[in-house]
């Protein structure tokens, strides 16, 4: 086989290379708002003033053990410094839990909570936690969250789930996760009502109030629970693990509401009448009928801009329990008939550390900037999100956002060059990591054939091969430590030209494959598509770039970036083959 060979290899500038200790997605980089034996919930208002306000759930110790209670933190320099924490409810107790807030066009800052009113300790005589009953309460400030008004009631009725629960509905169990929603003059919020102490049997109901944003008399405040009737948000089919309902205004009458389920995947549901019914749940999906979304049993939370554009956030793997909520990803959703369709995910956050677990975020935005928060159930922190990546993320797939680095690699088949020198290096200690592109014909499956070969006689470098089951996997290696990843069981089609992106990326120390516009999420085969590497990496690359002649196919393109493209540009280069 013979091919055309021109190589132009960009590797980072100075100031490129030194961005991965600046890796704005790197939870070091946040700035702390509060760090306690717990610390859960961080959730922020912008006040008139242009204060920041969060309200979240702390304690001395770990999550439910006495002293919980709410309390608010406020920052007057967008987040970098923050107040000490303000008690909204006493941390001598009873319980407070799960605060979410709203401020109101007179500048009212109102939070709801869970809070253990009846002093409820015990269960058939024995302790229990008890930070997920008693009543739904809300308090509000005046003075932007100095002081904080007598305690209220919202009036949640006693339905189904209450009446077969520990206490036959005289203890009430439920908790909420879901920042109130506004939308034509009204605010809803949804929350998660537990049939079964302690997380069993849960379903999703919408608190809606059409006049809380105009009345100031918390007497006549007007109060609905939806659905109607005696059963909430919830498929049967999907187990007993359906909990943390948070909800998105689509436009007109039509919301969309999302939850976590034990079953790798989280459920979504659409309301057409304003949040009053709901279809049955589903399986959360990329697009109507498409690829299911995994998650584990982790917060998937949802934000709409002020722009009316979606973010979905989540941990794209499909286990089954607590773990696993390192990298957060997010997705972009638009709207088309009613419905949302998801783009392919990108990195948000992680911790260089896999085991550090985060979760429980809040979107929000000022003066035109974009932030998130997070939390480690110690340390809570916000974090700026970089516009550029918002923007190639919200034009996924568009030309508009084509790598602008020059054509690294271009081979054509009347050429009987097949090895090329690299100008430069890879160094995953320092440098952000690289992408391989390739665009290809398989003519036939042959595990083991190689594609392209990197390594030096040190066995430094990358190789890009055939693997089992039509696969293909990526090793890289520095002379002393190697990692190894496939992409997706299937992904070679006989005869079908493809798009095979492979991106390196040395902040959360991720490799993944992006064929054909998808970046693989492991099937039905894998709980990921994606790999991280533990072992410390240095020089991945060699000196030369060999394409292997005997490769079983055509190779129509092939190009390495001295950087990590996001999953985004790789879509858009897909489409622009």
């Amino acid at each position: 086989m013979m091919f055309l060979f021109t190589a132009v290899v960009i590797f980072p500038s100075g100031s490129e290379a030194a961005a991965k200790d600046g890796d704005w997605r790197n939870l070091a980089t946040g700035h702390i708002i509060a760090q306690a034996g717990y610390a859960d919930q961080p959730y922020v208002v912008i006040l008139p003033n242009g204060e920041w306000l969060c309200v979240a759930t702390i304690g001395p110790g770990k999550e439910g053990q006495t002293g919980q209670h709410i309390a608010a933190m406020i920052s007057a320099d967008k987040g970098q410094t923050w107040s000490a924490p303000i008690p909204i409810e006493s941390p001598q107790g009873p319980e407070a839990s799960w605060a979410v807030p709203l401020i109101t066009p007179f500048g009212r800052v109102y939070v709801f909570y869970t809070y253990n009113g009846d002093e409820v300790k015990t269960l058939e005589g024995k302790p229990i936690r008890a930070d997920i009953l008693g009543w739904y309460c809300y308090r509000y400030s005046d003075d932007f969250g100095r002081s904080w008004s007598d305690r209220h009631r919202l009036p949640l009725r006693i339905t189904a789930c209450d009446r077969t629960n520990n206490w036959q509905g005289k203890v009430q169990l439920f908790w909420g996760i879901c920042k109130p929603q506004i939308a034509e003059q009204k605010v809803l919020f949804s929350f998660t009502k537990i049939g079964r102490y302690m997380l069993e049997q849960g379903e999703g109901w919408v608190f809606c109030s059409s006049n809380i944003l105009s009345e100031r008399d918390p007497a006549r405040l007007q109060w609905d629970l939806f659905p109607p009737g005696d059963h909430g948000i919830r498929n049967e089919s999907f187990g007993s693990v359906q909990e943390e309902h948070n909800l998105v205004w689509l436009g007109g009458d039509i919301w969309y509401c999302v939850y976590r389920t034990t079953l790798g995947y989280p459920a979504h549901t659409y309301s057409f009448d304003g949040g009053k019914t709901w279809e049955e749940p589903t399986l959360m999906t990329y697009e109507p009928g498409g690829k299911p979304i995994k998650n584990p049993r982790a917060c998937p939370k949802l934000y709409r801009t002020n722009d009316g554009r979606l973010l979905f956030w989540f941990h794209n793997h499909s286990g089954t329990d607590f773990v696993g909520r390192n990298p957060a990803w997010v997705s972009a959703g638009h709207i088309k008939d009613g419905r949302v369709y998801w783009s392919q995910p990108e990195v948000l956050l992680y911790d260089p550390d896999p085991n550090v677990r985060f979760s429980y975020p809040d979107f929000f935005e000022d003066e035109g900037r974009y932030f998130v928060t997070e939390t480690q159930k110690t340390i809570a922190r916000v974090h700026e999100i970089d516009c550029d990546f918002l923007n190639i993320l919200f034009h996924q797939g568009s030309a508009s956002i084509l790598p602008r680095d020059k054509p690294l690699v271009e081979m054509r088949a009347e050429s009987t060059e097949t090895e090329r020198p690299l100008e430069g290096t890879i160094d995953l200690s320092r440098d952000d990591g690289f992408t391989v592109e390739i665009h290809a014909t398989f003519d036939r499956y042959e595990p083991g054939a190689t594609l392209v070969d990197n390594r030096d006689d040190q066995n430094r470098g990358f190789v890009l091969s055939m693997d089992d089951e039509y696969s293909l996997v990526f090793t890289m290696g520095d002379g002393k430590n190697t990692f190894s990843w496939s992409s997706d069981v299937g992904t070679i089609q006989v005869g079908k030209q493809q798009h095979i992106v492979v991106i390196v990326d040395s902040g959360p120390q991720l490799v993944m494959f992006v064929v054909d516009g998808q970046l693989c999420d492991g099937g039905e085969q894998r709980q990921q598509g994606w790999g991280r590497w533990k072992d410390p990496l240095g020089q991945v690359t060699g000196s030369r770039v060999r394409i292997n002649p005997a490769f079983p196919g055509r190779m129509q393109l092939f190009r390495v970036y001295g950087r990590p493209l996001r999953v985004s540009e790789a879509v858009s280069l897909y489409r622009a083959m």
